[in-house]
């Protein structure tokens, strides 16, 4: 309905601009909202407010001509001017049990759209070093993210779903060289583990394989290995320093084919693993980009090279900058250090500059809240590179905080002491940690609470919502166990029947579905979809609770088991774009 009064205003300002009523130059866009107080009708606008300025004429009068010249329908039984100049539109009560037609003629697809209109959007999330396994924290943006693409899509975007793997930089290379320090240990050798490596006993299982396939190949005395390195941080050294001679240290010692062996056995098993995490917790990718790929195919050398053609490339210190405050960053930024490695910023440029040559029309990128500041310099990046920085969105996502009891559970991939997300997975289920992740607006800080997620009580939402779901399929089996039979085209024939309160209600939550859908999709906010599942299953329980659906009268049966077949299908829907299944049973 909200739809089709929009039509109906834009078919009235079309009306009275042929009329010379309103200058054909005036263009607004039509917005109706919900009128949150009965008194003031089902739905109201502010178009003759809005126009006022451009007319010139008080927003009372301009009403007045709008509602003349708007085309007549049934199902609008009264329209009115409030205040300074509302729009209020009051809705015949049986046209508003027309929605329970429209969703039983869609089925599946009630709630789904086309006001993407086929305009191809990349979607890139999670992208978490391949260091160590995915933590809980990670959880939550790959359940968003997967959500947001599932929005987008239902709305009508061509969704490429992308992982961008950092296969490459400095982090890998402590990750191989702690892989490498415990495959010297497997082999007997005793050293001093650092303190900047990645101790989790996930590296321990790498060097056990590595070790178990290639037997003692890259074996090397462990003072060799510690010779003339400089002091770590337990010895009063620089940490840094020290993990980065080592990883130097490991890369002469090995060679450039022996370190590859090692560097990708590391890579290989934590990739591995964090794929098959994914796919178990409901996210699947259309591609998982290399990081590693964007230096073999020069795509670095050539992103510099075109931002030196543009001029925004400068050396100073020995180091070679980009001048990104020149385009809203807060400072320039280096893309060549001073010994000659080009930096974590030069490839996410290159990786940006793929993303403008593949011809997306808009670019979605999901980070953690951690990676506020590095918006500016990739939006600078993207416009010194000849694209639009307005196609580029990026959502910031709050790490989820797991709670035991009272306590606080740490979380450091580099110790190793973390909960994983196949942990959390197995201990409360994909369906409750899918929901639970998108419950909360994701820039907002969040608190997982383990207790709550595997309560079966109407407390626990996502149980909450699936019992609405499970409780319509049991009312069906109880019509079949009393060898009644149900008649869909006698339901709705007396759809005039549901007269109650609650069926008015259920009737009006429905029809706002494909709204709360758009806005979650286009406002990249999934908490929306999830606070109306919530409201939704909260209006069919109580009305579950308050009347009988299996009455003798056919005609009123019929039209209740149509009314909350309908909110099945819209339960069953709104989990589906959640990844979260709709039990029959419960």
């Amino acid at each position: 309905m909200k739809k089709r009064l929009e039509a109906f205003l834009n078919s009235a300002l079309t009306a009275l601009k042929t009329r010379g009523e309103l200058s054909a130059e005036i263009e607004i866009s039509v917005q109706v909202e919900r009128a949150r107080d009965p008194r003031h009708g089902d739905f109201a606008t502010n178009l003759a407010m809005a126009l006022a300025k451009a007319a010139r004429a008080h927003p009372r009068q301009i009403a007045e001509k709008i509602i003349a010249a708007l085309p007549e329908d049934p199902a609008i039984v009264k329209v009115e001017i409030a205040g300074p100049g509302f729009i209020n539109f009051f809705i015949d009560s049986e046209a508003q049990f027309s929605i329970i037609r429209d969703i039983h003629a869609a089925g599946r697809e009630f709630g789904r759209s086309t006001v993407g209109a086929g305009q191809a959007v990349q979607v890139e999330f999670v992208s978490a070093n391949p260091t160590g396994p995915l933590h809980v924290g990670h959880g939550r943006g790959a359940a968003y993210g997967a959500v947001v693409a599932n929005l987008l899509a239902a709305v009508g975007f061509n969704v490429h779903r992308e992982y961008y793997v950092n296969d490459a930089g400095r982090q890998m290379d402590i990750l191989a060289a702690s892989v490498w320090l415990r495959y010297l240990e497997e082999c007997g050798e005793t050293v001093v583990f650092p303190s900047n490596g990645y101790r989790g006993e996930y590296v321990r299982t790498i060097a056990w394989g590595l070790r178990k396939r290639e037997g003692e190949k890259f074996r090397c005395p462990a003072a060799e290995v510690m010779a003339d390195l400089p002091p770590d941080e337990p010895q009063g050294g620089d940490k840094e320093a020290h993990i980065d001679a080592l990883v130097a240290k490991t890369k002469t010692l090995l060679g450039p084919e022996g370190y590859r062996t090692v560097f990708d056995a590391g890579l290989d098993s934590i990739l591995d693993d964090i794929q098959q995490d994914l796919e178990e917790f409901g996210v699947r990718y259309d591609e998982w980009f290399s990081e590693r790929g964007l230096t073999e195919t020069q795509a670095v050398k050539r992103a510099l090279a075109k931002l030196k053609e543009a001029g925004y490339l400068y050396e100073q210190d020995g180091a070679v900058w980009f001048a990104s405050s020149r385009l809203g960053d807060e400072k320039d930024r280096v893309v060549v250090r001073e010994n000659g490695q080009m930096t974590y910023f030069a490839s996410d440029i290159a990786y940006h500059m793929n993303k403008l040559e593949r011809g997306f029309d808009r670019i979605v990128n999901i980070w953690g809240a951690d990676h506020h500041g590095y918006i500016a310099r990739i939006k600078a990046a993207i416009e010194a590179l000849g694209g639009d920085p307005a196609k580029l969105s990026v959502l910031l996502v709050q790490f989820a905080v797991l709670y035991r009891g009272e306590e606080k559970v740490q979380m450091s991939t580099r110790s190793g002491e973390f909960v994983t997300l196949r942990q959390l997975r197995n201990e409360v289920g994909k369906d409750a940690a899918r929901f639970f992740y998108v419950m909360r607006k994701s820039d907002q800080h969040m608190e997982f609470d383990l207790k709550l997620a595997t309560s079966r009580t109407n407390e626990n939402p996502v149980y909450y919502v699936q019992y609405a779901h499970a409780r319509v399929c049991s009312v069906f089996r109880q019509l079949d166990e009393k060898g009644w039979e149900r008649s869909l085209a006698n339901g709705m024939t007396h759809l005039g029947r549901l007269t109650e309160p609650h069926e008015a209600a259920l009737a009006t939550t429905l029809s706002r579905y494909p709204e709360v859908v758009e806005q979650s999709a286009l406002q990249h906010e999934p908490h929306h979809l999830v606070h109306y599942l919530r409201e939704l299953a909260y209006e069919f329980h109580t009305y579950y609770n308050a009347h009988q659906f299996l009455v003798e009268d056919a005609a009123l049966r019929d039209a209740r088991l149509n009314l909350i077949a309908a909110v099945r299908q819209v339960i069953a829907n709104g989990l589906g774009l959640l990844d979260v299944s709709a039990p029959e049973a419960m």
